[in-house]
């Protein structure tokens, strides 16, 4: 079973605004990937429905965790756990349509997990030094919420492989990935 994948990786626009799209691609090729596909893009309202799916699972699914969250910290909510899904769900739609973005297709060993490790957690404030998230966000959840939006953090990651090659479906064709040698992986992957 081979271990080379690709995954989805998204600057998205806060990341573009402050100039961050090199350093993002720089940590990706640096441990050792390939990009296999990159473009700068204007999300459409279609895209972005199809990346953000109206599923009432993933919604509950937040909802939940948001409602935790909440009440961890003595907050009372009064929305159901989907309609706090939809209205994150939502806020991530229009927080990808500000600005163009940057999306990139990594290839690599295990590329979806250190895709997931080099971004770090969601929410910045959680991410530890050396990830994108942790080196260059403070933002947090009390921030997002006090501004009824979503949490700025930089930059998109598939989850897992199943989510990486439907989400590289979304954002690309076919004749937009590239399959080309690149010498170093005869060092790095040997």
């Amino acid at each position: 079973m081979s271990t080379v994948e690709q995954t989805l990786i998204l600057a998205k626009p806060d990341a573009v605004q402050r100039g961050l799209a090199g350093e993002i691609i720089k940590r990706f090729e640096r441990v050792g990937m390939k990009i296999a596909g990159i473009k700068m893009i204007h999300a459409t309202e279609e895209q972005l429905g199809q990346h953000y799916k109206d599923d009432k699972d993933w919604k509950i699914s937040v909802g939940k965790k948001t409602l935790a969250a909440a009440k961890s910290k003595g907050i009372e909510m009064t929305e159901t756990e989907e309609q706090i899904g939809d209205r994150i769900r939502k806020w991530n739609m229009e927080t990808l349509k500000f600005c163009p973005i940057i999306a990139i297709i990594f290839e690599g060993h295990h590329a979806v997990e250190f895709g997931r490790k080099l971004v770090g957690n969601t929410e910045p404030r959680q991410s530890p030094p050396g990830t994108i998230r942790g080196d260059y966000s403070i933002e947090s959840y009390q921030i997002a919420d006090s501004r009824k939006r979503v949490t700025l953090n930089l930059v998109h990651a598939s989850e897992s492989k199943k989510e990486a090659e439907r989400e590289i479906k979304i954002w690309f064709n076919e004749n937009e990935i590239y399959n080309y040698d690149l010498k170093i992986w005869e060092i790095v992957h040997r």
